[in-house]
């Protein structure tokens, strides 16, 4: 018997008719019903336009602005809509040169010849004016409103951060931005990049052969709204930090000032500084390599990189260990010999023996020598290796030698040396002598003007700190950071501060070191520190706490190079701070005129 193949073929003709099918509808469907193949399709006369969010501002602690939005616009360009035109004309209209032309065209046409792009940015309101009533003229080009950064109060550049056109790695990461948008490029821009820059929108328009925009698309109908960027409300004083900019101008070094109860930092002042509007604008780029070339290197933010031996200003954090280990007490006393003390000399003479209280106020080599070999010869413990070890964990529970990680951009750890670092560089065999210049803030460590700040804001939270941080909430009041949520404690109990405290009060008193640092009708705690320097003249360094009992600032200032002790320039530095900090004026002009004068710069 044959096969009787002729049912099969109704098979197939119904599986073609049902494919014929298939194929109608979808035709009928995307020509009719889906308007997304109708943009597509008329993509000469509907044009589909960014719409950019206003960027977040960023607030001062009394809600002060600092830093607001201006409008500009930028030119964009779709290569392949270029028609021919008059370009001398039109370079004339945007005072560029005819190579210039060229480049921003090759430019735009590498990213897309079909795709609008960047040709050039951030015209100002006047010449997008006269701009606009020309455009007809020029198929293929548009204009687009933008946002650029101003600076109600030419502060805190570094802190604030700029930004800038997205380079080709920002683009890579992140599919939100494409060529020509802006992004935050260094400080708090860079951090909060994503809450401040909002979402974009876009709006489909209508335009006739003269790229002139004619209404918009179905009414509306596939467009939509940007969202502004959030708000930040940091913890700085916009005009503490002004101040703080003005004494240290003529000088180098920072200035770290913190709330104690928060961890704002009030002020962060790193010196030279520059005006941050000049790096807004179409003279980024020119503003940028200048400030990049600058000896002084104004773009170092030394606040939060440069790290420093923190001289006799380390000797407060000896004492509160040397009291939590128990190797001595508020009433162990250690006699001094002056100029003639081995093996670490006193800077001068003073009364002997001394306690703790007077040994911090009169800043005392040889006492500070002797507790730390109490430390390292605690008998608590077996080896010298193992008391070494923990006086490390103290020290490091301060939040020395390590990154706060913040919002602070690009800190630098510092340094506290481990026992293996001391291990490996003599071979096993050390002992409190072999280091004995780290009881006076000397040798291997390192810490940051921030770090220190911060060590001088745990003394007078009595055990405690929050990390320092700019930005307290996003947005809204009860939108905290993690930082300003986050509480450290250390490793050291409340009742060994006092004693501290009290020697502190000391030194900033009449009788101390640091008495130019004294406030009427306020106790300020502090030190000085004298810091060698192996490249010229000697840093100037201060910590302060006030007022004593209901702490409101603590402030570390470091002035490189001044070449005197801590008290000659840092002390009043400081002292004049926390003198406009809290009380909102300045009474003593002299000596605020003397700091304003003075020029420490060293010069060839």
């Amino acid at each position: 018997m044959k096969p009787n193949y002729s049912k099969r073929k109704y098979v197939i003709i119904a599986i073609f008719i049902v494919i014929g099918v298939v194929y109608i509808a979808r035709l009928f469907y995307v020509q009719v019903y889906e308007d997304k193949y109708i943009l597509s399709a008329q993509n000469n006369v509907v044009r589909k336009e960014v719409i950019y969010p206003s960027r977040g501002l960023i607030f001062d602690r009394n809600q002060k602005i600092l830093v607001a939005n201006d409008v500009v616009y930028d030119l964009m360009l779709v290569p392949n809509q270029l028609t021919q035109i008059d370009t001398l004309r039109f370079c004339q209209l945007l005072d560029i040169s005819v190579d210039d032309f060229k480049n921003y065209y090759l430019k735009a046409k590498k990213y897309s010849p079909y795709k609008a792009s960047l040709f050039m940015g951030q015209l100002p309101k006047e010449q997008f004016a006269y701009l606009q009533e020309m455009l007809y003229d020029y198929p293929g080009f548009y204009v687009q409103k933008r946002t650029l950064r101003r600076y109600p109060m030419a502060v805190g550049a570094l802190n604030l951060g700029d930004v800038g056109e997205v380079g080709r790695n920002d683009l890579d990461r992140d599919s939100y931005y494409q060529l020509g948008d802006y992004i935050g490029k260094n400080g708090l821009e860079k951090f909060y990049e994503e809450e401040l820059r909002g979402s974009k929108g876009s709006e489909y328009v209508m335009v006739d052969v003269f790229n002139r925009v004619k209404g918009s698309y179905k009414e509306g109908k596939f467009d939509t709204l940007a969202v502004q960027g959030k708000n930040l409300y940091t913890g700085l004083d916009m005009n503490l930090q002004a101040y703080g900019e003005l004494l240290m101008k003529n000088k180098i070094g920072s200035i770290v000032a913190i709330e104690p109860s928060t961890g704002e930092i009030l002020s962060l002042v790193s010196s030279p500084s520059f005006d941050p509007a000049m790096l807004v604008g179409r003279k980024r780029g020119e503003n940028f390599n200048m400030l990049v070339k600058d000896s002084l290197k104004p773009l170092y933010n030394r606040a939060l990189m440069a790290s420093y031996p923190p001289g006799s200003t380390f000797k407060l954090l000896n004492a509160l260990v040397s009291l939590q280990e128990q190797a001595i007490t508020t009433e162990t006393k250690y006699s001094c010999n002056g100029p003639a003390s081995t093996p670490i000399k006193c800077t001068h003479h003073h009364i002997t023996p001394l306690s703790v209280v007077y040994g911090i106020q009169e800043s005392c080599n040889p006492f500070f020598w002797e507790t730390f070999r109490s430390i390292l010869n605690n008998p608590k413990y077996h080896k010298t290796r193992d008391a070494y070890e923990g006086w490390y964990k103290i020290v490091k529970s301060f939040g020395l030698g390590e990154k706060f990680n913040s919002d602070l951009m690009y800190e630098s750890r510092g340094n506290i040396p481990s026992a293996s670092y001391y291990d490996k560089l003599y071979n096993n065999r050390w002992n409190a002598l072999t280091v004995r210049s780290l009881a006076i803030g000397q040798g291997e460590i390192l810490i940051t003007p921030i770090q220190l700040a911060n060590m001088v804001a745990v003394i007078a939270n009595r055990g405690f700190y929050y990390p320092p941080h700019l930005v307290r909430t996003i947005d809204q009041e009860d939108n905290y950071t993690e930082s300003a949520k986050t509480k450290i404690e250390v490793l050291v109990d409340k009742k060994y501060f006092e004693p501290v405290i009290e020697g502190m009060a000391k030194v900033a008193s009449v009788e101390g070191t640091a008495r130019r640092a004294a406030l009427d009708d306020v106790v300020v705690c502090g030190k000085t520190g004298t810091v060698q320097n192996p490249h010229g003249r000697d840093h100037s360094v201060f910590i302060a706490f006030a007022p004593k009992d209901d702490p409101k600032i603590a402030i570390a200032v470091i002035v490189e190079n001044a070449g005197d002790y801590g008290g000659t320039w840092a002390a009043p530095i400081a002292s004049l701070m926390m003198e406009k900090y809290l009380y909102g004026e300045i009474k003593r002009k002299e000596k605020e005129k003397q700091i304003l004068d003075a020029d420490l710069i060293p010069r060839k």
